[in-house]
């Protein structure tokens, strides 16, 4: 009994001391939220708009919501600045933490994480930093594209920290490292993998963990690499399939924005720009892979992909301003709809429904996940603010937060019967 109670009473006090993190696209980053009692249905004039911000910036970063603040990541002047706002629209602290991409489409990219009374982010041209929650202070900073001699596409720096364990995780790409992990405490260099020789991609890294395999799914601008989370090592590595075309599109196939999403021991990938989306196949040791099946249609440009049950959902590439809504068949990769809904966009879930956001006028829908058919079940068009309708939508106790140009919209989505 005396060992029992000293077990308890150890775990006591080791319970508070665990983190949570935060970060885009959900827990696992995956478009899951794990979120109850929303809406089934809008009013026909939308959900209730019960807030919007502005000051926070340019960008196409999504907003995040971690122990009742908001943060959100802005191009103001050549930084970008990483911004917290209370849960009612009042901003606390603003801090530049890094040069922001100063060519194309120059507005802030990637998302905040943020792990106990941490927030990590990178800037546009790869400067890594981490914040002090309370105040905004820098805590340390590393200028991580520098450092390992990054080679940019286009779009500069489009990615969001990983913070696994004791670790942040970034990916470089380039000459030195494709994946390199920090002390999340104090930014000293932790490991640093090999170097597959192509360029930064513009996903973000993915924890896979099923079984008793854990790894770190990482990228560059043609691989996607399986990593020991403590060394770094590479358990293994795929060349994303490519394919001649006929047009020069931006980064000849080497814009991978996407996170991979996972089942068991099959990992699938989309990439945009007209080509394949592909389904890989671990072993079962989890040491190699192989393509299980290419897809066609479903080449998502960069607005997330969801698995829901058995089918994958999200939408596809005609052209930078064209694209479809389509649902896979998560075992074959058999098109079971394809949908024409204003334009394509990012796509999340809660509580038995999706949330989407097409990127053309900014109309935001609600709809009951179905293989056979598109099931909208309401939408609204989302008009406040200018810019790009480009960052992921994100949901925190009930409230759906909508990010467009220099400002965040609040709307309230919980049920009142209940």
């Amino acid at each position: 009994m005396k060992r029992i109670l000293t077990t308890l009473f150890v775990f006591c006090l080791v319970m508070p001391l665990v983190a949570q993190t935060f970060q885009w696209r959900g827990p696992k980053g995956d478009g899951h939220f794990n979120e109850t009692n929303l809406l089934r249905e809008w009013p026909v004039e939308g959900p209730e708009l019960i807030m919007t911000v502005s000051g926070i910036g340019g960008g196409y970063s999504s907003a995040i919501v971690a122990n009742e603040t908001i943060y959100v990541t802005g191009r103001i002047d050549t930084m970008d600045c990483m911004t917290a706002i209370t849960l009612d629209g009042t901003i606390k602290w603003q801090t530049p933490f890094g040069r922001s991409w100063p060519k194309t489409l120059p507005d802030a990219r990637g998302s905040v994480t943020v792990d106990d009374h941490r927030a990590y982010a990178i800037s546009g041209s790869g400067v890594l930093s981490c914040l002090n929650t309370t105040d905004g202070s820098i805590i340390w900073t590393v200028n991580v594209d520098q450092q390992f001699e990054t080679e940019w596409h286009l779009y500069g720096v489009s990615e969001t920290p990983l913070v696994v364990d004791d670790k942040v995780i970034v990916m470089p790409g380039g000459k030195k490292a494709s994946v390199v992990a920090f002390d999340k405490m104090t930014g000293k260099l932790a490991w640093q993998s090999e170097s597959f020789g192509s360029a930064r991609g513009y996903a973000s890294a993915v924890l896979y963990e099923y079984n008793n395999l854990r790894f770190i799914l990482g990228s560059t601008a043609k691989h996607l690499i399986a990593l020991d989370p403590e060394t770094g090592r590479t358990i293994w590595s795929y060349l994303h399939h490519t394919v001649e075309r006929d047009r020069d599109e931006p980064g000849n196939g080497e814009c991978m924005t996407n996170n991979p999403i996972y089942k068991g021991l099959e990992i699938f990938i989309s990439k945009g720009y007209d080509y394949p989306a592909i389904m890989l196949q671990m072993d079962s040791t989890g040491t190699t892979v192989r393509e299980k099946w290419l897809n066609e249609t479903l080449d998502n440009h960069h607005g997330g992909i969801l698995l829901i049950g058995d089918h994958i959902y999200g939408s596809n590439f005609y052209h930078n301003t064209k694209g479809k809504w389509v649902c896979l068949s998560w075992k074959h990769g058999e098109v079971t709809y394809l949908h024409d809904w204003i334009n394509k966009g990012n796509i999340i879930y809660a509580d038995s429904m999706m949330y989407i956001y097409e990127d053309r006028k900014g109309y935001i829908g609600l709809v009951k996940p179905d293989p056979e058919k598109f099931d909208l079940v309401s939408s609204f068009q989302m008009t406040q603010s200018r810019g790009y309708h480009w960052a992921h939508l994100f949901i925190h106790d009930g409230v759906l937060y909508v990010r467009r140009g220099d400002m965040i919209m609040a709307y309230d989505i919980r049920r009142k019967d209940t």
